[in-house]
């Protein structure tokens, strides 16, 4: 069976400096992988790089039946990029959440403006994702008034309301105490056992640890240092309680509403 994330040669340079250098890599479909490594060798720049949020110089992406190739024109191959896109949601480290909209605007948005679906729809399949990561009381609340595990969560229901197969977190837990952290490990867990495959940059691997089936570490140009599958450790998962960006324009386009 082929895999559902293909990764061959990429490579990806800031001026004259690879970032990115050679790197082969495949994710099944169902998978949860967690990517680990030091500061700044390009973690995140490595899942932008999948759904082409940032464009690369060598190599080749295939997502599903999709497959983009570097050096591709944007504008002139919109429409292969958007259909990529549309495998993938992209959960960002900063949230990028809009800040003039509320919670349930912030979800409703893409799946109105991107796939044209009713306002009604939207609100409704919109509701029942904030009821699923713990915040239903929290739809007519500013991302302003929310605490930063809260935010994340919003975050995660607007990437999830295009329905992708995909998800990319680009450090989840960043940032956020012991107890939000906690909070969004269980918002994970539940989404994988739905069948998604995962992407997870981090630096705190623990906390991610009973979702993950497989450890990549990353060393100097993205070359992967070290690659362990690990035994699934899922278990059930309950909602938490309820307790201006152009990344967010681009987040509206990195899923699917199939």
């Amino acid at each position: 069976m082929p895999s559902f994330i293909e990764v061959r040669d990429l490579g990806k340079k800031f001026n004259s400096t690879w970032i990115i250098k050679n790197l082969n890599l495949s994710f099944d479909e169902g998978e949860i992988a967690i990517i680990q490594g030091s500061s700044g060798i390009g973690k995140s720049t490595f899942l932008r790089c999948l759904c082409y949020l940032t464009p690369f110089e060598k190599g080749r992406v295939r997502v599903g039946s999709i497959e983009i190739e570097a050096g591709m024109n944007e504008r002139k191959h919109h429409q292969t990029i958007l259909a990529l896109r549309q495998q993938l949601g992209f959960v960002f480290q900063s949230f990028n959440l809009f800040g003039h909209l509320t919670v349930l605007q912030n979800i409703t948005i893409g799946p109105i403006k991107v796939w044209g679906v009713t306002p009604h729809k939207a609100e409704r399949e919109a509701k029942a994702l904030l009821r699923r990561v713990g915040l239903k009381n929290k739809a007519e609340e500013h991302p302003r008034s929310l605490s930063g595990g809260q935010q994340q969560r919003v975050a995660i229901a607007r990437a999830l309301a295009l329905r992708p197969k995909g998800i990319l977190f680009d450090e989840p837990t960043s940032n956020l105490d012991p107890a939000m952290k906690q909070e969004i490990v269980e918002v994970i867990e539940d989404f994988a056992n739905d069948g998604l495959t995962m992407l997870i940059v981090t630096h705190e691997p623990a906390f991610l640890r009973r979702v993950a089936t497989r450890l990549i570490e990353f060393g100097s140009q993205c070359s992967v240092v070290s690659e362990n599958a690990l035994p699934k450790l899922l278990l059930p998962a309950s909602p938490p309680a309820d307790n201006q960006n152009p990344d967010a324009l681009a987040a509206l386009t990195v899923s699917s509403p199939n």
